[in-house]
């Protein structure tokens, strides 16, 4: 076909577009489906396979909101890398990936999680678990707290409303339960479930924050997160979920995260007492300007 004989019609469909779009309100030009979502799901890994898929397929399946997920594994030797990269080809949109060379700890995890979100320009960064114990659909409250109520973090709850574990040995949910308390009582926090690792942050939380200055991995991290939110000024709201132990894989639990845990509140208590500015909001670097 010859430059002409396109360049007529081209002509003429440009003008029926324009026409159509300021007196019938209607655009004639194709629609790209494809949105990318505002919040983004961060699930770490480590020997997930058992659930990983389940649990990516529940969060896509979500029809209230879009929520895009990204996988952070510890070279996990089950494969569970490999079972995501078989969802990207699948979902490349919607599904990412990054891995790591080894069990870098749970907060270190996160961390690279948030500053990835926070790079992709993500709106609504969340943290959950791959093995079910936080509810897919409560990403919805979640997001909604942060979006339409006046949350700037929004933590699912475990103890919000009495004590919402199920199928957790008794010793565990009395440990957690009174490590919660405990934490409250050092810090000053009103958080009832302090170690709740099932959170949605406003992105101007993560980019007032320094984050290579928080130093614990795991129980004390996510303590740490609040506490500094929670210092800085910024609005930290509970929603209520029902926590329901693992049915498949092992946990990744051990004595040495409450330990952490433990001393790590007071070093936080004390942190902020003669150490103020390390919980200061950063300032916002601003684009430079072109002359």
């Amino acid at each position: 076909m010859s430059n002409e004989s396109y360049f007529v019609p081209q002509i003429v469909k440009n003008i029926l577009s324009l026409y159509f779009v300021f007196t019938f309100n209607v655009d004639l030009q194709p629609t790209n489906t494809t949105m990318k979502s505002d919040t983004l799901v961060i699930i770490p890994t480590y020997n997930e396979k058992e659930n990983i898929s389940s649990i990516i397929q529940a969060v896509l399946e979500i029809k209230e909101h879009q929520f895009d997920v990204l996988i952070i594994d510890d070279n996990s030797p089950d494969g569970t890398a490999q079972i995501v990269e078989g969802i990207i080809a699948q979902q490349p949109d919607r599904v990412y990936l990054l891995k790591r060379a080894g069990k870098l700890g749970l907060g270190t995890a996160y961390i690279t999680g948030f500053k990835w979100a926070l790079q992709q320009g993500y709106d609504y960064i969340t943290e959950m678990d791959a093995d079910f114990s936080h509810p897919p659909r409560k990403l919805i409250e979640l997001q909604d707290a942060c979006a339409h109520q006046g949350a700037d973090v929004a933590v699912g709850s475990r103890y919000l409303t009495g004590v919402n574990v199920v199928n957790w040995p008794m010793g565990r949910v009395l440990m957690s339960y009174y490590a919660s308390m405990y934490v409250r009582l050092v810090t000053g926090m009103k958080v009832r479930d302090t170690t709740a690792g099932f959170v949605c942050y406003r992105r101007e939380v993560l980019e007032a924050m320094d984050l290579d200055a928080i130093e614990f991995k795991g129980y004390a991290f996510q303590i740490e997160m609040k506490f500094t939110a929670h210092r800085m000024g910024f609005a930290v709201r509970e929603v209520p979920i029902v926590f329901v132990n693992r049915e498949k894989g092992t946990s990744k639990m051990n004595t040495s995260i409450f330990g952490e845990a433990l001393f790590g509140v007071i070093k936080l208590r004390w942190e902020s007492i003669f150490n103020k500015s390390r919980f200061q909001r950063k300032s916002r670097q601003l684009p430079p300007t072109t002359t």
